[in-house]
């Protein structure tokens, strides 16, 4: 009996998902799989916070599942579709287009060539409104609407011709196996826990966005919190979106709901970018900043070691650093501090730390985390330098010092605003909060007030050089048409 094979990547849900609904129209018996990947597992931009959260997402897909109509194994895919081929016989294969790291692309490839010569038709539908190959921007923003606003990819499970064979290979594992125990300081997977999360949203948290945004703490809460859900693909960004437009005339929510469509909208933007130049997960957006200076060797080594392990001795970096390694979440104002902290106030190259925040990211996204790390990182050319200072984010940020007192105990006792700035304290004061630089808490790396001077100057004097121009043309072209319409949010 030949089968349709559903491939879920980054889309673990079973609502709005188009290769499923294709799947069950081809007429076939359907068997959903997933694939443990060990390249992926050994990734150094993946750790086990995202495996976890696999692990969660399957477990309440197989909730609605008959057994045996969602195949689980820790195995390459290529091995995985040659066995199920030889035993069950593949006829279709359907899954979602990932925008994803080079060894997915490559992976791709093989299957793609094992398709051609086992005469298995694959067919992969666009992931949200990224569209494969895409060299320039006209009209991009009216497709994304398009998409964004069409009807939803829906299947009665009940009425799917669910393929349950499967559970009967030796092999077969059951997704409890994979790996490690459920870790309350982290979102839960699944599509349960997304529609929860966008429901709580909606009733009372989303309200509050707008003005909380920016804030490490109270982002926490107002956030959507949705990230991680559409990283994954627990919900689809259609969903979120039409869900959006359906509280658009609340009262005295407009600002909030704005700012969270500009969200939505720039998610797909950076995703886009990534599809349409995938080389910038390796090499600068901007070619002319190859050989922008940075630091090396041990000194290189040194900071990138104190940056990741919050021990910098600047308490807003160090506290959102560790509250990142604790839960996996921090707002985008946060994680842009840190990028440009470690690019510009410590001159690390961006590819040094990049791999280290996508293990902390519970949401992950490939196609947004290079896009971004260079934005933030100052080399793509195009967009806003910004140099963030630490100081100024923890005072304006979090004026009472609470993020950092949590995240940082040892300087609970110094009141704000000198919390944030426990090197500039008077011996006079050290003794009055009980405080030893140095011993307590760590000296600062670096010298805010001269790091900030010498980055300023390299980076603008470098973005008037001859080649960076040069390559600025070209990515206009390709890139820039929405982000401008949007303000580079």
């Amino acid at each position: 009996m030949a089968i349709a094979v559903v491939w879920l990547k980054r889309d673990l849900r079973l609502s709005d998902h188009q290769p499923l609904a294709d799947a069950v129209a081809s007429g076939l018996p359907v068997l959903l799989l997933y694939c443990f990947e060990p390249m992926l597992l050994s990734d150094a931009h993946y750790s086990a916070r995202h495996w976890r959260f696999v692990r969660e997402s399957l477990q309440d897909l197989q909730q609605h599942l008959p057994v045996g109509s969602l195949y689980v194994i820790k195995q390459d895919v290529l091995t995985t579709l040659e066995q199920l081929h030889q035993r069950f016989a593949i006829a279709q294969l359907f899954s979602h287009q990932e925008v994803g790291l080079d060894n997915t692309f490559t992976r791709d490839q093989a299957v793609q060539a094992w398709c051609a010569q086992h005469k298995v038709n694959w067919q992969e539908a666009p992931y949200a409104a990224v569209v494969r190959g895409l060299s320039q921007r006209d009209d991009w923003d009216k497709h994304w609407q398009k998409v964004m606003r069409a009807p939803l990819a829906e299947v009665d499970l009940a009425q799917v011709q669910w393929f349950t064979a499967a559970a009967q290979l030796a092999n077969f594992k059951c997704v409890t196996d994979y790996p490690a125990t459920r870790d309350p300081a982290f979102q839960q997977g699944g599509e349960q826990a997304a529609w929860q999360t966008l429901d709580s949203f909606f009733q009372a948290r989303g309200k509050g966005y707008f003005g909380s945004i920016s804030s490490p703490e109270l982002s926490q809460t107002y956030c959507s919190r949705l990230s991680a859900y559409l990283a994954w693909g627990n919900l689809s960004l259609r969903q979120v979106y039409q869900v959006l437009l359906s509280h658009w005339n609340r009262p005295g929510w407009r600002r909030s709901l704005v700012a969270f469509s500009a969200r939505l909208h720039w998610h797909c933007h950076f995703i886009q970018k990534f599809e349409s130049q995938s080389e910038m997960q390796f090499y600068p957006i901007n070619s002319g900043y190859d050989l922008l200076p940075r630091v090396t060797g041990e000194l290189a080594e040194q900071r990138l070691s104190a940056w990741a392990q919050g021990r910098t001795g600047i308490p807003m970096v160090d506290a959102c650093m560790r509250s990142l390694q604790h839960s996996g979440y921090l707002n985008f104002r946060m994680r842009a501090m840190l990028v440009s902290f470690l690019c510009h106030h410590l001159e690390v190259d961006w590819r040094d730390g990049v791999e280290h925040l996508a293990r902390l990211f519970l949401d992950f996204e490939p196609g947004i985390h290079f896009a971004q790390f260079q934005m933030q990182a100052g080399v793509t050319g195009i967009n806003t330098i910004r140099i963030y200072n630490p100081v100024k984010q923890g005072e304006d940020k979090d004026p009472d010092g609470s993020f950092v007192k949590k995240w940082l105990p040892q300087l609970a006792h110094i009141p704000a605003p000198l919390v944030h700035t426990p090197w500039l304290l008077s011996p006079m004061e050290c003794l009055m909060y009980n405080f030893a630089p140095g011993v307590d808490y760590p000296q600062p790396i670096v010298d805010l007030k001269h790091s900030y001077t010498q980055a300023q100057a390299l980076l603008w004097s470098w973005r008037e050089r001859p080649e960076v121009k040069r390559e600025n043309y070209r990515l206009l072209k390709r890139h820039v048409r929405l982000a401008a319409a949007m303000g580079n949010n």
